[in-house]
């Protein structure tokens, strides 16, 4: 597994601002924190992946601060031969974008969705900081919802609305079997 100095070499290396490696150091720690209470109710998560790939999500912002930036952390990843660490880069952005969105807004048409728990989490973590604080989740999709420009029912929002549903439910106290 790749180490957390490595992955924050990565991100100086690739031209990253400090700004930007504040916010992934700050979705770290908020990733990990929600990581350890899904893992601590029984589920089975990777923290190491979690942590590793909550630094990588925004290497793309090297490149630019765009909606591409998720492909273009990908390519910086590839070339990297971080491989295993694509997916947070590509699949964070909103709350996942599927491909007929992703194609109107320019993307190549292709599904960019968070598909396993620690990339959910991570996806999650992200949008619970706003640079480089810790912000609420009814804070988060206000912001969200600002930024999108869209009312109660765009399908971004909802997707953002059952990405929390679905993590705070890992986070809940499982009842005894």
């Amino acid at each position: 597994m790749l180490t957390r100095d490595v992955a924050l070499s990565a991100l100086r290396n690739a031209g990253c601002s400090e700004d930007v490696i504040k916010h992934c150091l700050t979705v770290e720690r908020k990733a990990v924190e929600i990581a350890e209470k899904i893992k601590g109710n029984g589920h089975k998560v990777d923290l190491e992946l979690v942590r590793v790939g909550a630094i990588l999500h925004d290497i793309g912002r090297a490149v630019t601060h765009g909606i591409s930036h998720g492909i273009e952390g990908a390519k910086i990843l590839k070339k990297l031969g971080l491989e295993d660490f694509t997916n947070f880069a590509e699949n964070h952005i909103g709350a996942g974008i599927p491909h007929d969105e992703a194609e109107m807004l320019g993307l190549p048409s292709k599904d960019f969705l968070p598909k396993s728990l620690e990339e959910k989490i991570v996806t999650y973590a992200d949008k619970l900081v706003s640079g480089n604080v810790s912000i609420s989740f009814e804070e988060a999709r206000e912001q969200f919802k600002a930024q999108i420009g869209a009312g109660e029912n765009h399908p971004a929002l909802k997707r953002l609305d059952a990405l929390h549903a679905q993590i705070q439910s890992f986070m809940a106290k499982r009842k005894e079997d």
